[in-house]
């Protein structure tokens, strides 16, 4: 052998050998099997709209999805997003009967179906507002991997920490991505739309 195929003879053969390595190493863990899959947002329940009906996750299967949780006292986050979430939906034209949007109450003691229909007069008439016992309502907060915490203020009253996220459902009910409104929304139409 020459004295200048040495070093690549010497090169090839440890790239087989890492090579090898790393297949038999990814073998011994399981292979694929043992990849970390995403956590699942999202799951079963059955909550109340505001009219006083039943409504479950398998009720909105069949249009994309876009989900809000909030609670009806809520300052500024709630009635900010659901506007933009109404802007939204004008701007689909006759596309937002194909799309459900949903505000998922966080504030089981407050926010009965009368208080959500009362509140959601203010905005979209496709928004659908759903709420539940206290049971209820935590098995949908734990399923959808939303934070909510009741926070009492100096008059005695509460207010409620809680995650301010648009959750984008498919039409199959998984979780797509957070929907972003931080956009005209012309564009957040367009991009909804594409679920459809």
């Amino acid at each position: 052998m020459s004295s200048a195929a040495r070093p690549l003879v010497i090169a090839a053969a440890f790239a087989v050998s890492l090579v090898v390595g790393l297949l038999i190493m990814f073998w011994a863990m399981g292979g694929v099997s043992k990849v970390a899959q995403p956590a699942a947002i999202g799951g079963p329940f059955q909550l109340t709209d505001q009219t006083g009906k039943a409504v479950t996750d398998k009720d909105l299967k069949g249009k994309p999805t876009l989900i809000f949780f909030g609670y009806t006292h809520c300052p500024d986050v709630c009635p900010t997003s659901l506007f933009e979430i109404s802007e939204v939906l004008r701007a689909m034209g006759k596309d937002a009967d194909k799309v459900n949007a949903v505000f998922i109450s966080v504030d089981p003691e407050r926010d009965t179906p009368a208080t959500m229909k009362d509140y959601l007069s203010s905005f979209d008439p496709h928004l659908e507002g759903l709420s539940g016992d206290p049971a209820e309502t935590a098995k949908v907060i734990t399923s959808y991997r939303v934070y909510a915490k009741k926070v009492p203020t100096k008059d005695g009253d509460y207010t409620m920490d809680h995650t301010a996220l648009i959750y984008l459902m498919d039409r199959d009910g998984r979780f797509v991505s957070p929907f972003n409104l931080k956009r005209t929304p012309e564009e957040a139409a367009a991009d909804l739309k594409r679920y459809l």
